[in-house]
This record gives C-alpha cells, structure tokens and sequence, in this order.
C-alpha cells in the first residue's frame, strides 16, 4: 500500500499481515511511520491522511472507507499511544466504553467479567477514577478497554513508552496472554529487543518502507538491526 498525509507521502510499499493467534512485531525509529500505518488499519485518518494505493484489508473484507465504530465492529481494536483514557470516570466507566457496540446489558456483562479475569487488579478498583491509577495502570485499563468489544484483532502502539521496567514486563506479559487466547497481536514498539523476543514475526519499517521482515529471532540476530536498534 501507499499512503499521504497532507498530499505529502508517507507510506510506500507496505505490505503486512497478521494471522490468527499471531504476534507481529512493528519495530523502527520515530518517523518510520508505524503510528501512521495503525491509523490507516483503525480509520482515525482525520480527513488528512489517505490510502492512495492498495488496501486495508481484513479477513477478506476490504476495510477501506469505513469508520472507526465499523471498523471496531468487524473485530479491530486499537489501543493508542497515550492511552486516551477518561480520566474523571472510573475504572468501570472506561470499561463499558469499551464494549459501547456490544448488543445488550448481559452481553456487557459477560465481557466485563472476561476482562476482569485477565486483569484482576482491575476487579479491585472498579469505582476508582481512571486518572488516579499510576501509568502503568492506566496502559492495562486501556488494554483491557480495547479488549471489551471482544476484537480478534488487537494493534497496540508503544504500550511500553513511559513505564517503569517493572511494567514494561506487566505489559508484556499481558500481551502474550492475549495472543495465548488466540487473538492477533499487531504490536508497535520501540523496545526492540523486547518486542522481537515476543513476536512470532516482525517488520522493520524505515521512512515509510518495510526495509526487513522475518521471524522475531532471526530480526534480532540480523545484523543491521543489531547496528540500529539494539546498540550493537
């Protein structure tokens, strides 16, 4: 695919995939555009960027020119960075405005109560404003948040910016349950390492272009990642 942002282009070329119970790893540096690919898959295009080439597609159903609330209905989910929380609700408010497109009451339900059980720490402070949690905190509620609609597909961008080593590794953990329930994983990190010791495969991106592409552990031992992302 190839993209623009304000007729400037961004993406060219871009071709990847994430299956079925699957960790795909989106690793570069800033600017590379990741960010810009997960809102061109999610349709937070802000009637600026735009898909000049190519497609989005989503388990064959072209994606392209739906809204967000469509594109949250077919099964995408999409955790932002910076968490986009609301912080003067509570930890249960934010919850159920994850699941705003589920059917009914006891649909709603059941979904709160999956959630919870994969973060229980949740269950414990479900009347206390999103706002006060730490930031590590925050990042698991809008995970969970994200998990809610029940999506089989789930893009994470930076869930690890900001946070104390201690929960960096929370949140990774976190991930690797998802992906354990069978849900996909499109994962946008500059925690290289990290990231590519997860995944089952990953992406380099650089200036717009896909530059590498294989199996977490061969992109870790490649050489050039080795050079420029991973201080070797």
């Amino acid at each position: 695919m190839q993209a623009e942002y304000r007729d400037v282009p961004v993406i060219w070329d871009v071709s990847l995939a994430v299956g079925p119970g699957e960790l795909v790893a989106l690793v570069g540096a800033n600017g590379a555009g990741k960010t810009t690919l997960l809102r061109l898959f999610s349709g937070l295009r802000d009637g600026f960027l735009k898909l000049t080439r190519g497609a989005v597609r989503y388990r064959g159903e072209a994606l392209d020119g739906l809204d967000p609330a469509e594109i949250v209905g077919r099964g995408v989910a999409h955790v932002p960075e910076g968490r986009r929380l609301f912080p003067g609700l509570s930890v249960r408010e934010n919850l159920r405005l994850g699941g705003y497109l589920l059917g009914s009451r006891s649909q709603l339900a059941e979904a709160l109560e999956r959630v919870l059980d994969l973060l229980p720490f949740l269950r414990q402070r479900t009347r206390q404003l999103a706002g006060t949690l730490s930031g590590g905190e925050q990042q698991l509620l809008a995970i969970g948040r994200a998990l809610v609609q029940g999506p089989s597909l789930l893009m994470l961008d930076e869930p690890s910016v900001g946070l104390a080593p201690r929960m960096v590794a929370t949140v990774f953990d976190l991930v690797a349950r998802i992906r354990a329930t069978g849900v996909g994983v499109l994962l946008v990190e500059q925690n290289v390492r990290q990231a590519l010791a997860l995944a089952d495969r990953g992406y380099v991106l650089e200036n717009g272009r896909v530059v590498l592409q294989g199996s977490g552990g061969e992109l870790i031992e490649h050489p050039r990642v080795k050079r420029a992302y991973l201080g070797l």
